[in-house]
């Protein structure tokens, strides 16, 4: 049987858009970039450097997308008067 040839490492420069500072990236932007970067690692394919960097940048993307979630969350509970009601998908209630 034929052994596949190993890939070659990941350059994440290459490989993730590069580091634009978090402020500017929208929510859907930075979990894209987070996922790149989760596929990145778990294939084993960088160096250790490279895979300390993306660590750093995974978390630092990871706050950002949390900041924003509960930016969102404050949002629609001054929308609904102080009061977050949860989601039911037919569109009422929970009670």
């Amino acid at each position: 049987m034929p052994r596949s040839k190993p890939e070659p490492p990941v350059d994440l420069a290459t490989s993730v858009q590069a580091e634009r500072p978090l402020g500017a990236l929208k929510f859907e932007a930075a979990v894209a970039e987070l996922e790149q970067i989760v596929q990145d690692m778990e294939g084993g394919r960088l160096p250790l450097e490279e895979s300390l960097a993306a660590y750093r940048r995974g978390s630092e993307l990871l706050e950002h997308c949390q900041q924003q979630l509960g930016d969102a969350e404050r949002q629609i509970q001054i929308l609904e008067k102080g009061a977050l009601r949860a989601f039911t998908p037919d569109g009422g209630d929970a009670e």
